[in-house]
C-alpha cells in the first residue's frame, strides 16, 4: 500500500462496470440496482489498479451517497475519506444540499466525516422511493445526511 497521495481520482467510464459490481459484491454492497438507478461513479486507482469507488445518485436537490467501498489492502488508509471528500465536492458543484446515506457497517466512519443520524420520515420522497430504501438496505441499516455547505 502506498500513500493517499499518490491516489488518482476519475469518474468512472463504461469500461469500469465489471470492476465496480466485482467491487461491491466482494465488500457485500448492493450491486442489483447499478443499470437501473445509474449512480455517478468516481474511482480512486493508484498506478493504474483500483483502490475504491464511490457514488452520488441524485435526486432534485437531494442525493444517496452509496457504494463507498476500498480495496481491503487499502483500508485504514485514508482512501475511503478521499473518495467521500471528492463526492461532497461534486454534490455541491451540481447544486445539491443534503448527501443521505444508509449503512450498516461503516456507521462510525461516516460520523467522522460529519454525517449524523436522519429520520427516515425526514428523507425526502423521491430518495425514500431509490431501491436502496424500499428494497436493497434492510430497515436495520442506519440512516445518517449531512448537509452540504456552498463553501
Amino acid at each position: 500500500m502506498s500513500d493517499i497521495s499518490d491516489l488518482t481520482l476519475r469518474p468512472a467510464r463504461a469500461a469500469d462496470a465489471q470492476s465496480i459490481y466485482d467491487l461491491l459484491q466482494r465488500s457485500g454492497l448492493p450491486a442489483s440496482d447499478l443499470s437501473t438507478a445509474r449512480p455517478e461513479f468516481v474511482m480512486a486507482e493508484h498506478a493504474g489498479q483500483l483502490v475504491g469507488i464511490g457514488a452520488l445518485e441524485h435526486f432534485g436537490n437531494a442525493a444517496l451517497l452509496r457504494s463507498v467501498a476500498v480495496e481491503p489492502q487499502w483500508r485504514g488508509s485514508g482512501a475511503g475519506r478521499l473518495i467521500v471528500a471528492n463526492l461532497e465536492q461534486r454534490a455541491r458543484a451540481a447544486g445539491i444540499d443534503e448527501l443521505i446515506l444508509l449503512t450498516l457497517t461503516a456507521r462510525d466512519f461516516f460520523a467522522r466525516l460529519g454525517y449524523g443520524p436522519k429520520r427516515r420520515d425526514r428523507v425526502p420522497p423521491a430518495v425514500l422511493g431509490s431501491a436502496e430504501f424500499r428494497s436493497l438496505c434492510p430497515a436495520s441499516a442506519s440512516c445518517m445526511a449531512k448537509c452540504m455547505d456552498p463553501n
